[in-house]
Parts: structure tokens; C-alpha cells; sequence
């Protein structure tokens, strides 16, 4: 193993829609998760992606556990 980039995943959904990531063979695992949070001048976004194996290729989708506010902001 060389350790360089081997496979290019690219994120669906979410604010990192659109965007590619490289990939070393050593983290090619399915189910494996990138949290992406965003705090931009109100509340924290936070998006939850997980990696697949689609017959095109690795990718990661927005998974069902994202949430768009803060916990001690919601109501009843």
C-alpha cells in the first residue's frame, strides 16, 4: 500500500453537495461517517454523511440523524 489517494467519493446532499474527497484504500469502509458542522452566524448546522457503495462508485449521502438546530433551541 502506498498510502496515496485511490478512489474519489463524492458527497449528496447537505452542504458539501457537489464536493469530491480522496480516499486511501485503508478507508474504503461502508457505514463509516463524516460529521460536518457548520456555524455560521446562526444556529449549528450539523450533517451527518455515511459512506456507501453504489454500482457507480463510493459515495456519501446525508444520513437520517442530521439535524439543523441545537438542541436547547427546539420546540415543544
Amino acid at each position: 500500500m502506498t498510502g496515496r489517494p485511490t478512489q474519489s467519493v463524492r458527497f449528496f446532499g447537505g452542504p458539501l453537495d457537489g464536493r469530491v474527497h480522496e480516499l486511501g484504500d485503508d478507508e474504503l469502509v461502508p457505514g463509516t461517517v463524516v460529521r460536518h458542522i457548520h456555524l455560521h452566524g446562526g444556529p449549528k448546522i450539523e450533517t451527518i454523511y455515511e459512506l456507501g457503495l453504489t454500482e457507480s462508485g463510493w459515495e456519501y449521502r446525508v444520513a437520517a440523524e442530521s439535524r439543523s438546530e441545537p438542541d436547547s433551541i427546539r420546540e415543544p
